[in-house]
């Protein structure tokens, strides 16, 4: 939906990957929920499953399914850890893969933990004209990608270009 100043508000889900985390310990989906509600987007659903390849591709398979979610941020599993498998879930759901968007989360990251960032296994894409963006599971990392490219990709006032666009068209199309 659309306000007086050209912001479209996005319908946008959270997923948490993690063998640890519950609600109460997840403070980097938390974090997430926050800030989009905060910037003016609906919580359409969030949900924490196990590190496992098969459940992380069966939520996201639903939720680009559905026209209600038009974003999915998805916070955890993108190390190098035996059991990180977010990217190998999702990657192959993507109909097109937003390349920059891990080279520039590893880029900000750089200056805040040095080389650490090339552990990291960010990514994006679009899947069903649904935005899936996947960061590291800490709460620096959220914020990192929220505050330095999320946030702004998710901002239909953002030019010269973001996200909105790409997206509004499965939904102004009744799909």
């Amino acid at each position: 939906m659309s306000s007086d100043n050209g912001f479209v508000a996005l319908a946008v889900a959270v997923l948490t990957v993690s063998d640890t985390r519950n609600e109460d310990s997840d403070t980097s989906g938390r974090f997430l929920v926050d800030a989009l509600t905060a910037a003016g987007h609906e919580l359409a659903a969030k949900q924490i499953v196990k590190d496992d390849i098969y459940q992380i591709r069966a939520v996201m398979s639903d939720w680009i399914y559905r026209s209600d979610i038009q974003a999915v941020l998805v916070t955890g599993g993108t190390g190098f850890s035996g059991r990180d498998s977010t990217p190998e879930a999702v990657s192959v759901l993507f109909d097109k893969q937003i390349d920059g968007f891990g080279e520039v989360f590893r880029a900000l990251s750089l200056q805040e933990i040095g080389s650490s960032t090339i552990q990291s296994r960010a990514l994006a894409g679009l899947a069903n004209n649904t935005v899936i963006f996947c960061v590291p599971g800490s709460t620096g990392a959220c914020k990192t990608a929220w505050q330095g490219l999320i946030n702004e990709q998710l901002d239909s006032r953002h030019r010269p270009c973001n996200f909105v666009g790409v997206i509004k068209t499965r939904r102004d199309s009744g799909a």
